[in-house]
């Protein structure tokens, strides 16, 4: 991530993670210790919690006031960022679209913009009644789209994509071509999978080998290893290997 940040971002910057091993990261990273969530992990649901913590009066690292953007470690980055800190208002908050509900006006949180301790009432109505929000609400980024005050706003369209959705062929057109980044886009990203790592080797997740042929994904729709207990699904879930993402990330 530092690397691809550092190819595409023309100003200084700054990178900060929270985290509870810093084991392996390079140095020019900046690490604090992931503070803890301050309330009980809501169960039965599939949001990432434990991201609330940056919505605090404060947050290790960095600056209470001042703008700053997050990016999910499995996101590819394509093209500039430098758009990412002078769009809008610096204290605005702005999100990814939740592209599978498009019409919703929800946001999505693998890339978003937000003024340090700006919005204290995210993780404070969370604390408040976790599971509740997390029923309510489902994903944290639901909930975020909800809580924060004056409501927020939405990076353009083009700028940031997702894998699944805007890069990879419809079915069945992905058994025949390979994915591709969608003109325009910053940040590709991968919520609810696959991952880059195994897209980049022609697999929908680490369930089957690498560069699998088309023939023997049809084959294991009946017998044999599936991605997905779901034989529709699994039908589904074939891609040809995505060469950009190696040229992209990497150190």
């Amino acid at each position: 991530m530092y690397a691809m940040v550092a190819r595409h971002l023309t100003p200084p910057f700054r990178m900060v993670c929270l985290t509870d091993d810093a084991t392996g990261i390079r140095p020019e990273v900046e690490c604090h210790a992931l503070p803890d969530i301050g309330c009980p992990h809501p169960e039965r649901t599939m949001g990432k919690w434990r991201k609330q913590i940056l919505w605090d009066h404060t947050v290790p690292g960095l600056e209470p006031g001042q703008p700053a953007l997050f990016i999910d470690l499995d996101s590819v980055i394509v093209g500039s960022l430098d758009d990412y800190f002078t769009y809008g208002d610096p204290q605005d908050v702005i999100l990814a679209r939740n592209w599978a509900r498009p019409m919703a006006r929800l946001g999505q949180t693998s890339v978003f913009r937000f003024p340090v301790g700006g919005n204290p009432q995210v993780l404070e109505g969370f604390r408040a009644d976790p599971q509740g929000v997390a029923d309510r609400h489902g994903f944290e980024q639901h909930w975020v789209t909800h809580a924060v005050k004056g409501g927020i706003k939405l990076w353009p369209e083009a700028w940031t994509c997702h894998f699944r959705l805007h890069c990879l062929p419809k079915f069945p057109l992905r058994y025949f071509m390979t994915a591709r980044i969608p003109r325009g886009v910053r940040i590709v990203t991968f919520p609810g999978g696959p991952n880059p790592d195994d897209v980049q080797d022609g697999r929908w997740n680490k369930m089957v080998p690498a560069h699998r042929s088309r023939w023997e994904h049809l084959k294991a729709t009946f017998s044999g290893e599936r991605v997905d207990k779901s034989r529709w699904r699994h039908l589904q879930r074939y891609v040809l290997p995505v060469p950009w993402i190696a040229r992209q990330w990497r150190d």
